[in-house]
C-alpha cells in the first residue's frame, strides 16, 4: 500500500499559525519577543538557512537582528558581541549560525551564550537539563522529530527507536528525548555492524548520519515510521536524504520526505525556543 507520508512543511506551517495568536498576546502585554542571529563569514548554506530564519521570525512577529561579521573577525570580537547580547533585554535568544572559521572555538562560542538565551539547546548546561529531564531547551531538530509524531498521534512510550547518528545536533539529544518519553533506545553509528541488525527492529527509525542511500527498504521492519534528518546532494546535485525514499516509502508505516520533512520542522522549533524563552525572562522581569 505505501507509507503515509509525514508533512512536516504542513505541520509547521500550522505550529507558525498558532504562534501568531501567541505573539499578539505577547504584545498585548507589552512585550516582543527577539531573535538575534549572527553569521560570520559568506558560507553559502549559512547564508540560506539564515535568510529563512529572519524570514520565519518577520512571518509570525519576532524581532529579529540580523549580526555579521567577515571571515576574519577575531574570536575576541564575537565573544565580546555575545556578552553583549545577553545583556541586551530585547533579545530573549541568541543563534551563532555555524560552522564558524578555524580561528574560532564552536565550543567556547556555544558556551558564551547564556543558558536561558540559547535557543539552539547546544549549551552542556541545557544538554545537562535534557539529561536529568529538567526544563531548558533542547536542540531544534530533535524537538521538531517529536512534534511530527505528536502531529500523526504516534505515541512513543513503549515503542523501540532506533537512531543513527551520534551528534551532538542531533543523534544524542534526539535518543534523550525518546528516552525521557519512555522509548526503549538503540543508537547506532559508523561503528555499528552490521547496521541492518538493529535498524530492522525499529518502531521508528531516525536516520541522521549525512550519507545517501544509507537506509534501503531491507534495513527497515515492514510499518515502521522512517524519519530522515539527512540532508545530501546526489549526483545530479539534487536534495536527498539518509534513506532511499522510493524503496522505502513503499515498506514504511509513516516516511519523512526530503525535502520538506525534517527541515522545516527544525525551524519551527527555533522559533518555538525563542518565544519559550522571551515567555521564561519576562516572568523572571
Amino acid at each position: 500500500m505505501g507509507a503515509q507520508l509525514i508533512d512536516g512543511k504542513a505541520i509547521a506551517a500550522a505550529k507558525r499559525q498558532a504562534m501568531k495568536t501567541r505573539i499578539e498576546s505577547m504584545k498585548a502585554q507589552g512585550f516582543v519577543p527577539g531573535l538575534a542571529v549572527i553569521l560570520v563569514g559568506e558560507n553559502p548554506a549559512s547564508m540560506s538557512y539564515v535568510k529563512g530564519k529572519i524570514r520565519d521570525c518577520k512571518e509570525v512577529g519576532i524581532y529579529s537582528e540580523l549580526i555579521r561579521f567577515p571571515e576574519t573577525v577575531t574570536e575576541e570580537r564575537l565573544l565580546a558581541e555575545i556578552d553583549k547580547l545577553n545583556e541586551d533585554k530585547t533579545i530573549h535568544g541568541i543563534l551563532v549560525q555555524l560552522p564558524l572559521p578555524s580561528q574560532i572555538s564552536e565550543q567556547k562560542v556555544i558556551q558564551a551564550i547564556r543558558p536561558e538565551k540559547d535557543v539552539d539547546g547546544f549549551h552542556p548546561i541545557n544538554v545537562g537539563r535534557l539529561v536529568t529531564k529538567q526544563e531548558g531547551f533542547v536542540s531544534c531538530t530533535p524537538a521538531g522529530i517529536i512534534e511530527m509524531l505528536k502531529a500523526i498521534d504516534v505515541p512513543v512510550a513503549g515503542k523501540h527507536v532506533v537512531v543513527v547518528g551520534r551528534s551532538n545536533i542531533v543523534g544524542k539529544p534526539a535518543s534523550l528525548l525518546f528516552l525521557n518519553l519512555d522509548a526503549t533506545v538503540t543508537i547506532c553509528h559508523s561503528k555499528t555492524k552490521p547496521l541492518s541488525k538493529y535498524t530492522q527492529q525499529a518502531d521508528i527509525l531516525v536516520a541522521a548520519v549525512g550519507r545517501e542511500a544509507l537506509i534501503h527498504a531491507e534495513d527497515i521492519k515492514p510499518g515502521a515510521i522512517v524519519i530522515d534528518v539527512g540532508m545530501n546532494r546526489n549526483a545530479a546535485g539534487k536534495l536527498v536524504g539518509d534513506v532511499a525514499f522510493e524503496e522505502v516509502k513503499e515498506k514504511a508505516g509513516f516516511i519523512t520526505p526530503v525535502p520538506g520533512g525534517v527541515g522545516p520542522m527544525t525551524r519551527v522549533m527555533l522559533l518555538e525556543n525563542t518565544l519559550l524563552a522571551a515567555d521564561r525572562q519576562n516572568k523572571k522581569g
